[in-house]
């Protein structure tokens, strides 16, 4: 998966490759799908929900460049498995997830694993950590992992001074890949091709 999906695609950061050689993903895909768990393609989980492939959860941390010191938002916690992926690259993960089943079951996962580094919230992904423990009011990346029809006002108000924030926005059938960057007062997007995500439910999204 590392060497043909990741490395044969472009994904060129040590730390990303690292940490997808780490993270078993099978531990995150349910039995009927467990032949498939290092294909490249997304899988169906509970509740509807899809986890997906590993190339686009790559590219999307690529992107947004998560450190070692970074304060991550992610948002639609799924299977887990990102967000297992993120703890190894970023100092903190704040995953928030609508559906409480999907949180827990991920939070299962994280444990067995021994990641201590990622707090968990079931709410509304489009308000983002607003009144959520820890308190916590902005964030370095925020990753959004699910289309939606714009760019929630929360999520941009919750990202930090120099901080990118990269979601898929556009149409339910259809998304654009945007990662917005914050300088000052400008949120500055740029644009990286089509893809297709679950929607994103919420307030502020559909």
């Amino acid at each position: 998966m590392v060497q043909t999906q990741l490395m044969g695609r472009g994904i060129k950061n040590d730390r990303i490759l690292s940490a997808f050689r780490e993270i078993p993903r099978d531990m995150f895909v349910p039995d009927d799908f467990k032949l498939h768990s290092y294909a490249d393609f997304p899988l169906s989980i509970a509740c509807g929900q899809t986890i997906s492939q590993p190339y686009i959860i790559a590219f999307m941390i690529q992107i947004v460049d998560v450190t070692d010191q970074d304060k991550v938002l992610e948002i639609g916690t799924g299977s887990g498995y990102q967000t297992a992926i993120l703890s190894m690259l970023a100092k903190e993960v704040y995953s928030v997830e609508r559906i409480q089943e999907l949180s827990l079951g991920a939070k299962r996962v994280l444990k067995k694993l021994d990641i201590n580094n990622v707090h968990f919230r079931v709410g509304d992904g489009t308000r983002g950590w607003e009144k959520a423990y820890p308190k916590c009011e902005e964030f370095d990346k925020i990753i959004v992992s699910a289309g939606s029809p714009s760019i929630p006002e929360s999520l941009l108000q919750q990202l930090a001074d120099n901080g990118k924030l990269i979601i898929p926005s556009g149409t339910q059938e259809m998304q654009a890949l945007e990662m917005i960057t914050r300088k000052g007062d400008q949120y500055i997007k740029e644009s990286f091709g089509k893809c297709t995500f679950v929607p994103l439910i919420g307030e502020q999204g559909w």
